[in-house]
């Protein structure tokens, strides 16, 4: 596959507000570790090889190890790996980046809500969504592990 053009050259409006939301998740109530978790476990539901690459290294470089990322696509499986608060955050991950199957449920929201501020669930949705677009981006222009987005 070769990338098919520069996103930056193509769509500079698009990449700024992209770009824009990303500023926003920087600052938001979402510790880093969560934020990576939702991006390594969204872009192994979409595929996204490039964003599980950078992600991966991101959260390593944070502190996470490398046993909870081997484990992270069988992370129901893995006790006393994650913390109940992560796996509701995995499980919103899942729900929301299969959309299609029926969304987030109730019974996962009710169970978020033991453990989050609605502040703090709106920001995990921005985070969600926001590695979902970036994934869409990056398996749309074939970008390869390696090449620069912008």
């Amino acid at each position: 596959m070769q990338k098919r053009f520069n996103m930056k050259a193509a769509a500079p409006g698009a990449l700024k507000a992209m770009i824009g939301l990303e500023t926003y998740l920087s600052q938001c109530s979402v510790s880093k570790t969560t934020k990576e978790l939702i991006k390594i476990r969204a872009s192994q539901i979409n595929g996204c090889a490039y964003c599980i690459n950078i992600h991966s290294g991101d959260a390593i470089k944070n502190g996470e190890t490398p046993q909870r990322i081997f484990l992270l696509n069988a992370w129901r499986e893995a006790e006393g790996i994650f913390t109940e608060e992560e796996k509701v955050v995995l499980a919103i991950t899942e729900e929301i980046t299969l959309i299609h199957r029926s969304g987030l449920s109730d019974d996962t929201y009710t169970t978020a809500l033991q453990f989050f501020s609605e502040t703090q669930i709106a920001d995990m949705i921005t985070a969600i969504i926001t590695i979902n677009l970036w994934n869409r981006v990056v398996l749309s222009t074939h970008l390869q592990i390696g090449q620069s987005l912008v």
